[in-house]
């Protein structure tokens, strides 16, 4: 089974839709896919949860997947939207100093894509 790590940093809601396509896609395909938010893509999550965004629907699917890894604990706590994370039920990761480490996903056989 192809095992795949997306690590989305950008905070602009249309790229971040490309990265939920895309990881369902992957998943879809049979993929064990693992998406960890870094950098600005954790202010995206209140956003997301509200049922009023456009893009809830599709956040909706992609928590339901199972495939949503976890948020940079660092990132989430610099930029102010730890509690809305945690709110997700999204875990806050950070064995690196606070942010996720991508040597953790490599020594598990994931294929590494940032967005």
């Amino acid at each position: 089974m192809r095992k795949v790590a997306l690590f989305p940093f950008r905070g602009e809601a249309l790229c971040f839709v490309h990265v939920m396509l895309n990881a369902l896609d992957l998943h879809a395909r049979g993929c064990d896919v693992r998406l960890v938010l870094e950098g600005a893509s954790v202010t995206l999550v209140p956003q997301l949860a509200d049922p009023a965004s456009e893009f809830h629907p599709l956040y909706s699917r992609l928590k339901a997947s199972g495939v949503l890894d976890g948020a940079c604990k660092a990132c989430s706590t610099k930029l102010g939207v730890a509690e809305a994370v945690r709110a997700e039920g999204i875990a806050l990761i950070g064995s690196m100093g606070g942010h996720p480490a991508l040597g953790e996903y490599l020594d598990r056989g994931y294929e590494i894509i940032t967005f």
